[in-house]
């Protein structure tokens, strides 16, 4: 008599996570793609606020549109497709950068270029500062991981199959690009180490956090989540490194130039990606 095929929850596991993976692994690439993205949504999102001359509002308002519009075709998508999370991410962080402006400027002088009047069109910005503004989103960061935390859910992306799980995650992921946003901006304008020392510091910063990994006491998940951070700040502090003027110490390759050509290196990189994950269904199913 033929036994009954017995399934462990191991197996389920696997099979799910097989068939509903809706998230990338995170390794070298990952990273550099992270890196890629922010910082092309740094000087995205002032193209847009700055250089079009919308304003941090509009541009807030517009940016945060679009992300709802791309959270939602990621949502509904049944498995990972890079193309989709990638511009996920970017829409974060281009609604991040103009989001924290927003929070933190005014139309004060310190915060407008020479001969400038206003920030754009709409309300000028709340004028936290940086501080109170950082302060404001580390709260709400909080908040989102000790619901996730209530939960019951895994902070683990590569696990990450639900519904409930995604949304979570990108919650955080919002939150915390806008609030890498405001700690870039600290660094770059306040903190006197301008644009270059600001990106290195934060080089620095990540490298420690490289090194942490050997260290068995520490957990990846808390790491991986500093680095999520950390990322954004350097992306923050590296386009402004591009676009601000030399006098500012930046490169002044203008905001335009730039996001063109971070935006052809980030679609090359997506590119690849899609490439590497059909090569792996491929092989899985083999």
């Amino acid at each position: 008599m033929q036994q009954p095929e017995v399934i462990t929850d191991l197996d389920v596991a696997s099979t799910t996570k097989s068939v509903m993976k809706k998230l990338p692994e995170v390794t070298l690439a990952f990273w550099i793609m992270k890196i890629a993205a922010t910082t092309l949504g740094e000087t995205a999102g002032d193209l847009f606020s700055q250089t079009l001359k919308l304003g941090y509002f509009l541009t807030t308002v517009v940016l945060f549109l679009v992300f709802v519009v791309t959270l939602v075709v990621q949502l509904r998508s049944s498995h990972y497709n890079p193309f989709f999370y990638w511009t996920v991410i970017l829409s974060t962080s281009m609604a991040g950068t103009t989001m924290s402006d927003f929070m933190n400027r005014d139309a004060s002088a310190k915060y407008l270029s020479k001969g400038t009047t206003s920030l754009g069109w709409g309300p000028q910005g709340l004028g936290l500062g940086y501080p109170a503004g950082a302060a404001i989103l580390i709260s709400l960061l909080l908040v989102i991981f000790a619901v996730w935390r209530l939960s019951g859910m895994t902070f683990q992306i590569r696990d990450i199959v639900t519904f409930r799980g995604e949304a979570l995650f990108w919650s955080a992921i919002l939150v915390s690009n806008t609030l890498g946003t405001s700690m870039g901006d600290f660094l770059s304008d306040s903190s006197g180490l301008g644009y270059a020392g600001g990106a290195l510091l934060v080089s620095g910063a990540l490298a420690v956090l490289v090194a942490l990994m050997k260290v068995p006491v520490v957990p990846n998940v808390l790491l991986f989540w500093i680095a999520f951070v950390l990322t954004r700040p350097l992306g923050a502090t590296a386009g402004d490194f591009l676009t601000k003027p030399t006098a500012k110490g930046g490169l002044d390759l203008g905001t335009i130039g730039s996001s063109a050509v971070l935006l052809v290196v980030l679609l090359g990189l997506m590119a690849y990606a899609q490439v590497q994950e059909r090569r792996a269904g491929t092989t899985e199913r083999v």
